[in-house]
């Protein structure tokens, strides 16, 4: 680019230049020629008054010498020269200047420039001067070297600036260039910087904005995928146990598989839950809270004690769960609560100790969810939502997952206890009217 850049400027500077200078240096010859001419009138006209009227009785005449290569004389009205050099027989020029004009041209290869003298109003005879006109070409050829001088040194700028803007144009473009290949290697954090040209910003802002969409559409692809893996693995692990264990059951007579089918149907309709909740937070719109069915705290804490009331009992622990008689009644998001707790649950089971506790209360305002073990959080709170964070074996995805199923149900989840563990959901009250009351 930059090369075609230099071509193109030097290329219109080449053409401004030719247009100029053609021009010029033909005013320049035409300039030189003429004041050539001027000058020999001038020596002419000077020497005519010089000649008096006794000239054309016989009198001599004293002309002033002439320069190199020039010549200045006098002829009679018998077109014969007097006095001073010249021809001795007038020339044309010199013939058509007795009719009592002034007479430029040219003859063998010199300018020729003739004055009338005149006398009581009568033609007495005719002063010639001339100058060779190589004289004249050596001036105007070094005027002409003067000025390629001056088009090349034009030229010599010109290219010195193309090449500079070449590279002020080039250069941002190659860094975006590189940018570009950068994130199509697989950097999605590379970013071309903005250099000052209003073109080449935008494109780069552009390119920026481009960027970021791919990167922020990539790792929400990335979180879905790794948010169902951490979801399913649980509801999935527990309808296998439960199907294997009616499997392996003894077969005594009169006994039902029933309650086999009936929990293995509980697993399969939260598993669908789970599915729906994790596809609906990866439809949701970024910055705003996603209406989800609403159910009853008791329903809600009910069923997650049916979930993980076996898993604690098999780790020897236990679960209690403590729904305050004035919140029994509250309205929380199903599935998005559903999910927040099998997160906080599974936590509590793989890296707390002892019993574990979820108590639903009413807050000023919000409803408050608390989820607590005996434990100590080894990590610092505001760490522990980030994704990949984990003190354990844990891929430190479910706090992080547990957290914009929250927020995008309107509320938050925070870590209101380290030592022993506790953290706290607060999903808005939409059952209070705006003065407090119900």
């Amino acid at each position: 680019m930059r090369q075609r850049v230099v071509r193109v400027a030097v290329a219109a500077v080449l053409v401004a230049l030719v247009l100029l200078a053609v021009p010029l240096a033909a005013g320049i010859q035409r300039s030189f020629f003429d004041d050539e001419r001027g000058e020999l009138e001038r020596i002419a006209l000077a020497a005519a008054v010089g000649v008096g009227p006794q000239f054309a009785v016989g009198d001599g005449v004293e002309l002033p010498d002439q320069e190199s290569g020039g010549q200045l004389g006098v002829y009679d009205l018998t077109m014969r020269l007097r006095a001073g050099t010249g021809t001795p027989q007038a020339d044309d020029v010199t013939r058509r200047a007795a009719r009592g004009t002034v007479v430029r041209g040219h003859t063998g290869g010199k300018l020729v420039v003739a004055v009338p003298v005149s006398s009581s109003e009568k033609v007495i005879g005719v002063v010639r001067a001339t100058a060779t006109t190589s004289e004249v070409w050596k001036r105007v050829l070094l005027a002409w070297l003067g000025l390629l001088g001056a088009v090349l040194l034009a030229l010599g700028a010109a290219i010195a600036v193309a090449r500079h803007q070449a590279r002020a144009l080039s250069t941002p473009l190659e860094a975006l260039s590189a940018t570009a290949q950068a994130v199509a290697d697989g950097d999605l954090t590379a970013r071309a910087e903005h250099c000052g040209i209003a073109e080449i910003d935008q494109l780069v802002t552009t390119q920026n904005t481009m960027v970021e969409r791919l990167t922020r559409l990539l790792q929400h692809e990335r979180h879905f995928s790794a948010n169902a893996s951490h979801q399913l693995r649980t509801p999935l692990a527990g309808l296998q146990l439960g199907l294997e264990a009616a499997l392996n059951a003894p077969r005594e007579p009169g006994s039902s598989l029933r309650p086999a089918l009936e929990e293995a149907l509980e697993a399969s309709r939260h598993l669908q839950r789970t599915i729906d909740e994790v596809l609906r937070l990866a439809r949701a719109d970024s910055g705003g809270p996603v209406s989800t069915p609403d159910e009853t705290a008791a329903d809600l804490l009910e069923r997650a004690a049916r979930r993980w009331h076996g898993a604690f009992a098999d780790a020897g622990r236990r679960l209690d769960i403590d729904v305050r008689p004035e919140a029994r009644s509250l309205r929380l998001p199903g599935r998005a609560t559903d999910q927040i707790l099998d997160v906080l649950l599974d936590n509590a089971l793989r890296h707390g100790r002892g019993t574990a506790t979820v108590t639903v209360r009413e807050a000023t305002g919000a409803i408050a969810v608390d989820v607590t073990d005996e434990g100590a959080l080894r990590i610092a709170p505001q760490t522990a939502f980030e994704r990949g964070a984990t003190t354990g074996s844990g891929n430190g995805i479910g706090l992080s997952f547990a957290r914009e199923l929250a927020e995008a149900a309107g509320g938050r989840l925070t870590a209101s206890g380290t030592d022993p563990t506790a953290f706290t959901l607060l999903l808005p009250d939409t059952d209070r009217t705006p003065n407090g009351e119900r």
